[in-house]
């Protein structure tokens, strides 16, 4: 979009919040960079340059505001709408896989050779891996100097920089503040920390945001031990590359409040990037819903409802285990038979609130697992088993980087994994936003309703109108019925 020069100025002059993330506003007189929505006054169009990415202004020798704050803005939406090598990268660069593999790590992950990626982020984003990455490092860092008491030593290295000298010429340039003055404001505000050991923040994103789905799916299908909805927040255990952590999100009305207990710092842009996948915050719900309400049918649950997200997952292998334990049986079961396997499997944890216990078990752990231990029909524990095997030796992987047709294929070929089973695991695991589940109960029950045509075949026939966002097509089918996942709990 940010070739498109007339249609930028525009967003830039009306403080559009929704190109957030989109596109940033560089200002060649004052060598400032902005989000579109900055409170500012716009500056002259004459001296607006615009780029794809933070990164690309910090490249061209431009620092962050200090009023709109740019470097916290919701990312952008095509990472997650797209199944290219480029918007595969910009996951894992988010995950933060060039900090604790490098480039060459980040290339090998996506088959192709570090040039290769190298030149294709250049062209789309203006930066390489190294830059976008830098440019990930600093925003890590001004979070863990206005949101923790550890010291500013500490914090360069949990941020992921290699030397207290890069870290401070990284934030001086960013920011035009060095980590002391940073920290200084960050005082004087509502950020300081309040709990000592916790990282408070907030999670921001593209409104309209309709929690009722995305927080009662969670609350509704949550793993005892390992998720928990406790005071108005979703609560669970992560694991993390260096450690463990357990995060609480609370829905608000302009952002989602995330408080985050890490074991290693060096986590944190892990599991922020987890938490926000989880809660599918990247989305752009306006273009989303603009094309489900081409469809007379799907228009009054759209207006009932707007922004409704796709719950996720924050670990790929986890929720396909977890697919697997809810075949054919009801949500309660299926959580019962997750509790019963994260009991005997999952590695203890400690919580200071109480209600969480464990770890989910890794793939690794559990390919020892005695099938017969396990209370399913015989069919089911082959399955799980087969899953399970291949997703500790490396042959099957779900994770951000994931090709989404060949992890269907892939997954196609385990005994006992059928269409729906497939495309829940492409919906909230892979994060793929055209997955779509005609042979699903409650989407039966929907067209029936609703007058959709009955069969599976017709209703992806009809489906094909609502594409490339049939996931969320789902999300608001599944409203028809009176079900726990459409409602906040109480």
């Amino acid at each position: 979009m940010h070739t498109d020069t007339e249609r930028c100025v525009r967003a830039v002059q009306s403080k559009d919040a929704r190109f957030d993330g989109w596109f940033f506003t560089a200002v060649l007189t004052t060598r400032i960079y902005c989000r579109p929505s900055c409170p500012v006054v716009p500056p002259k169009v004459r001296n607006m340059t615009f780029y794809p990415s933070a990164a690309a202004c910090q490249q061209a020798g431009f620092r962050a505001c200090k009023r709109c704050r740019p470097d916290t803005s919701p990312g952008s939406p095509e990472w997650n709408a797209r199944a290219d090598s480029v918007a595969r990268a910009m996951r894992l660069i988010r995950d933060g896989v060039v900090d604790r593999e490098g480039v060459p790590g980040l290339a090998s992950r996506l088959g192709y050779s570090a040039r290769q990626i190298e030149r294709q982020l250049l062209a789309e984003l203006g930066a390489g891996p190294l830059a976008l990455a830098r440019a990930q490092r600093a925003h890590t860092a001004r979070l863990l100097i206005e949101t923790t008491t550890l010291p500013l030593a500490e914090v360069a290295f949990a941020a992921g920089f290699s030397s207290v000298r890069t870290f401070n010429e990284t934030v001086r340039e960013v920011f035009a503040l060095a980590p002391g003055e940073l920290r200084t404001r960050a005082a004087r505000g509502p950020l300081a920390p309040a709990t000592p050991g916790v990282i408070a923040l907030r999670l921001p994103y593209r409104a309209p945001l309709n929690p009722s789905n995305l927080f009662g799916h969670l609350a509704a299908t949550a793993v005892p031990g390992i998720e928990e909805w406790r005071d108005g927040a979703y609560r669970r255990t992560l694991t993390l590359p260096y450690g463990h952590g357990i995060v609480a999100l609370t829905p608000q009305p302009d952002h989602i409040a995330c408080r985050l207990s890490l074991t290693d710092p060096r986590d944190l842009t892990q599991a922020i990037s987890r938490c926000r996948w989880l809660l599918d915050l990247d989305a752009d719900p306006v273009a989303v819903d603009s094309q489900l309400r081409t469809d007379p049918l799907l228009t009054p649950l759209v207006d009932a409802g707007p922004g409704r997200r796709v719950p996720r997952t924050v670990d790929g292998a986890e929720f396909a285990v977890r697919a697997v334990l809810g075949q054919q049986v009801s949500t309660a079961a299926a959580r019962t038979h997750a509790a019963r396997l994260v009991t005997a499997q999952g590695v203890p944890v400690e919580d200071p609130e109480g209600g969480l216990t464990h770890l989910f078990p890794a793939p690794q752990a559990l390919a020892g697992l005695d099938p017969e231990s396990l209370a399913l029909p015989r069919t089911r524990r082959t399955t799980l088993t087969t899953l399970v095997a291949a997703l500790a030796d490396g042959t099957l992987r779900l994770g951000t980087d994931t090709d989404w047709e060949r992890a269907r294929a892939e997954l196609s070929a385990l005994p006992g994994f059928g269409p729906w089973t497939v495309e829940v695991i492409a919906m909230r695991a892979l994060g793929d936003p055209d997955a779509f589940l005609p042979t699903d109960l409650g989407i039966r029950r929907a067209a029936e309703r609703l007058g959709l045509p009955a069969t599976p075949a017709a209703l992806t026939a009809r489906a094909a109108d609502w594409r490339p966002w049939r996931a969320y097509a789902v999300q608001y089918l599944w409203t028809v019925d009176d079900h726990p996942i459409n409602h906040l709990p109480a």
